[in-house]
């Protein structure tokens, strides 16, 4: 069963809601919560400096939602590099966390989670890792307001497989069906779909600044 997707009528001016029959809300992180991804873009471009490769924007549009080993095993596939993926991932993660101070809330959405805050149990569910999603959280001043995290860690079969919801879900102790899911990446949209949720595409919402010129 594919949960409903419930995005902007763009004849309309509206902005993003807390559907009505949602008992329980999933926040995917990255480009959802966390203006993060030109910073992503930043640091890939570090490594490829590095290794002597001009990094393609596309891959993290294409993977968005995948856990950061599997970006650094699709880069090393693509450039031919003789580099184990593991190294790639420490030397990304490392310096992501060092650029930390530069992540920006993406408003929209964290308004959702503060206006919700005390209503309903919340849970984030990131194909980042555990210790990645605590340091964005903290940087944006957004670690007191979830139930629980479910990244890369927790799992087994990532985006866009269902997992990481249906345990999002577990965490709440509420019904799948009464999930409503916050997301930008269409791995992200398809798990939330495979997991019978409310799904809500947040970027028909958002301004992304910079990040719009690489997405076009």
């Amino acid at each position: 069963m594919k949960g409903e997707c419930y995005i902007r009528n763009k004849s309309l001016i509206m902005t993003i809601k807390v559907h009505p029959n949602a008992r329980a809300l999933i926040f995917d992180l990255d480009g959802t919560l966390s203006d993060s991804l030109p910073v992503h873009l930043e640091t890939w471009n570090q490594i490829g400096k590095k290794f002597g490769f001009h990094f393609d924007p596309k891959i993290l549009l294409e993977m968005t939602g995948r856990p950061t080993i599997e970006f650094a095993e699709r880069i090393v596939e693509q450039y031919g590099l003789a580099e184990k993926p593991e190294n790639l991932v420490r030397m990304k993660q490392e310096s992501f966390w060092k650029s930390s101070h530069l992540l920006k809330p993406i408003e929209e959405v964290v308004s959702i989670v503060k206006s919700s805050f005390g209503k309903m149990p919340m849970t984030l569910g990131t194909g980042a890792s555990r210790t990645s999603a605590e340091v964005q959280l903290k940087a944006l001043g957004l670690s007191e307001y979830f139930d629980g995290i479910v990244s890369a860690n927790e799992v087994t079969r990532h985006k866009p497989h269902p997992e990481t919801f249906l345990e999002c879900a577990k965490l709440m102790g509420v019904e799948p069906k009464y999930c409503q899911v916050f997301e930008d990446g269409i791995l992200g949209i398809e798990a939330g779909q495979k997991a019978g949720m409310i799904v809500t595409d947040v970027r028909p919402f958002i301004k992304y600044g910079e990040w719009a010129i690489v997405k076009s």
